[in-house]
């Protein structure tokens, strides 16, 4: 029973000890002149149906109208091919996408501009979802 009761308390005693590390709290720990900041990855789908319904002259015209308003610092835009399976059906479908990551400036506002961002592409072109990650990183400009 002192034997459980020991192994108890030092397993208590580590946890509470691991509680203010990096892992716990989100934040990483930078280097240099890096500083902690979040970064947004927003996953945005093409097709429309079972056709591409975003084509690059639209997915043009958003970002310049949507997100560069939204995150004039910068953002950074590339091509995916995606996968996901359908709900109906448990077919797998591949569609076509654009990853947008952005190092959100870290204003009272960001999550309200990405929200705004992903609601605007949902309503103009008729879109369930934008999955959108955000994680802690170090960056450095």
């Amino acid at each position: 029973m002192r034997f459980f009761l020991a192994t108890a308390l030092s397993l208590l005693t580590l946890v509470a000890a691991n509680t203010d590390s990096p892992a716990q709290t989100g934040e990483p720990s930078c280097h240099g002149n890096q500083q902690p900041r979040k970064v947004a990855e927003l996953l945005f789908g093409r097709d429309i149906g079972h056709r591409i319904g975003v084509d690059e002259n639209d997915w043009a015209r958003f970002v310049e109208h949507e997100l560069i308003p939204r995150f004039p610092d910068g953002l950074t835009i590339s091509d995916t091919i995606g996968q996901w399976r359908s709900r109906t059906g448990g077919v797998i479908v591949r569609e076509p996408g654009k990853r947008v990551e952005i190092v959100l400036p870290g204003n009272a506002d960001d999550e309200a501009r990405l929200d705004a961002a992903v609601t605007a592409y949902k309503h103009t072109f008729q879109q369930r979802s934008v999955i959108i990650i955000e994680h802690s990183a170090c960056v450095a400009f």
